[in-house]
């Protein structure tokens, strides 16, 4: 069985300086693979997740490509690592799309004047798949380069009410915890639609979702305050952020792969066809036993995504 080089085997932890209105933050991002390679593939978390839950497909992907590949997993702001912001009303879509830009930059700056990047790839979980129809559907926007392929995970331009209800029952409603084994528990019972992870799997990606809370105690990595403009929002509103969704994704020229959960709340399937007939015209794959969201860790997971984005 093939294996990652001792230098390419666990994530490098790196920070970027990110404006904000009212001044600066840093956000956290992990690099998997060659620092210098021109290729980059960047994977996105959704909404109270964060940058290591792509660490089995970081693994994958480099072990299909040891040579000429970086993959970046960045901790949105108010997530992991990242600092929080000040104004909650800051956690949303323009900010996060431009902190992504500052990051690539970084990145680009990285390589060097005389190697610009040839490859930039997406892979989008949710909020990270928003995120990725954000810089993919404005033209204009500087980029290092155009991305190229785009993954987008159990999201499109509308989202079922029901499924929203849901997460506002939940986002940033946390608590103290005496141990991983706890913590691992309630994500569970939050997570049912991320179909099944292995028990040692599992308690390794919950891991990266705890910071220490008091008196030894843990307690989940994020900002509460990301939970507000969730919990503020309407059907009306709701209905107005699709119109400007369908406007990115009808933009969107980089090919592009949708997976949907057969049991999923939150992707409809007739959104999902739809998105097959505009924009991009999405390549659809639903897959069975999953409902919001796909880990992407399993190994047919990580398979499906190594053959759209690495030819494999």
């Amino acid at each position: 069985m093939s294996t990652l080089s001792p230098d390419f085997a666990q994530p490098q932890l790196e920070f970027v300086d990110c404006p904000h209105p009212e001044g600066h933050h840093r956000m956290a991002y992990w690099r998997w693979g060659d620092a210098g390679a021109a290729h980059v593939v960047v994977c996105v978390h959704g909404l109270t997740r964060q940058g290591r839950d792509f660490d089995r497909l970081a693994q994958a992907l480099l072990l299909q490509r040891p040579q000429g590949l970086q993959v970046i997993c960045p901790d949105v702001v108010g997530r992991g690592r990242s600092d929080w912001l000040s104004t909650p009303d800051a956690y949303q879509l323009p900010q996060y799309a431009a902190d992504m830009l500052a990051m690539l930059a970084q990145v680009q700056a990285g390589l060097g004047a005389h190697k610009p990047m040839q490859v930039l790839d997406w892979v989008g979980t949710s909020m990270g798949g928003l995120i990725g129809m954000a810089l993919a559907g404005q033209p204009g926007l500087p980029l290092p380069v155009p991305i190229r392929r785009l993954v987008l995970n159990e999201v499109g331009p509308v989202i079922n009410w029901s499924s929203v209800q849901r997460m506002q029952a939940y986002v940033g409603q946390f608590g103290q915890y005496r141990n991983l084994d706890e913590v691992a528990a309630v994500l569970r019972l939050l997570s049912q639609g991320f179909g099944p992870v292995p028990a040692a799997l599992w308690r390794e990606m919950s891991k990266h979702m705890t910071r220490p809370g008091p008196d030894g105690a843990l307690t989940l990595h994020y900002d509460p305050a990301i939970g507000v403009n969730l919990r503020a929002m309407t059907p009306e509103i709701a209905s107005a952020g699709e119109a400007a969704l369908w406007a990115l994704y009808d933009q969107i020229r980089a090919q592009t792969l949708l997976i949907r959960g057969e049991d999923s709340d939150l992707l409809t399937p007739e959104t999902a066809t739809a998105m097959t007939v505009r924009g991009p015209r999405a390549l659809l794959q639903t897959w069975p036993g999953f409902g919001h969201a796909p880990t992407l860790t399993g190994d047919d997971q990580t398979a499906a995504v190594s053959r759209f984005l690495l030819d494999v």
